[in-house]
């Protein structure tokens, strides 16, 4: 059986989510549901488009000229085996991923796939403006691959 994923959208060609010029895959589902999202149109699990891998990575790669791809949601974590898969065959790629989750919820296994991670969830109370990928301030974005 081959592996699945949920998918909401894909966006092309964005400034403001990671690094460079990158594709945004986001993902459906949520369990979080933060007060402001900004997607909440993610948060139904059932939602979106059912993608086997290997179709999408061949689209990823079609739209991203640049391999720089940054995985959002909705909440990436929900579907996490689905996303490890993902990122094996995008592995030439340089990979953020965004969760409302804690750092340490993101799998070590996922982890050496990473160049960037955006952790922690968006407060609409602490709304930034002035810091490149951040929603809210107690949001923290960093570099990984070194890390791993």
């Amino acid at each position: 059986m081959k592996k699945t994923i949920r998918v909401a959208a894909i966006k092309e060609d964005s400034l403001g989510d990671g690094p460079g010029c990158r594709t945004v895959l986001f993902l459906q589902g949520c369990d979080i549901h933060c007060d402001g999202c900004h997607n909440p149109s993610t948060w139904n699990p059932d939602g979106g488009t059912e993608y086997e891998i290997s179709d999408l990575c061949s689209e990823i790669r079609a739209k991203s000229c640049r391999k720089k791809l940054t995985i959002s949601g909705g909440e990436p974590l929900l579907q996490k085996d689905a996303v490890l898969e993902l990122c094996k065959a995008l592995q030439d790629f340089d990979i953020c991923l965004y969760t409302g989750h804690d750092f340490k919820e993101i799998p070590e296994a996922l982890r050496k796939y990473l160049s960037y991670v955006k952790f922690g969830p968006f407060k609409k109370e602490l709304l930034i403006h002035t810091q490149a990928y951040y929603g809210s301030s107690n949001q923290t974005f960093r570099e990984v691959k070194k890390d791993a």
